[in-house]
């Protein structure tokens, strides 16, 4: 009989000891996901941001046409600038998932 109950314990330290890697394996692979998620909140700055620089452009070109050239560059390297931002958050959250 005390065989029978040491393995019946040692069988369910077994079990408790696997359930627990597993729950804590799913913790962090739902928490990888979070993380990926809050790091391309970056993204969404740049497209506001991005969206507003494109309009005050449009409406400066409407204003001065003659001045569109200067402009457009203007707006093409400060676009080109934010975008950065969001290749940053696009890396870091690639990172997350893939490595962690």
């Amino acid at each position: 009989m005390n065989e029978f109950t040491n393995t019946i314990i040692e069988a369910s330290k077994a079990v408790t000891a696997n359930a627990s890697a597993t729950v804590g394996q799913g913790l962090a692979a739902g928490l990888t996901a979070v993380g990926a998620g809050l790091a391309m909140i970056g993204a969404l700055g740049t497209g506001i941001g991005q969206g507003i620089s494109a309009g005050t452009a449009a409406q400066a070109v409407g204003r001065n046409p003659e001045a569109e050239k200067k402009i457009r560059l203007m707006l093409i390297i400060g676009l080109a600038i934010a975008e950065s931002t969001a290749l940053y958050a696009l890396i870091v959250s690639i990172l997350l998932i893939f490595v962690f």
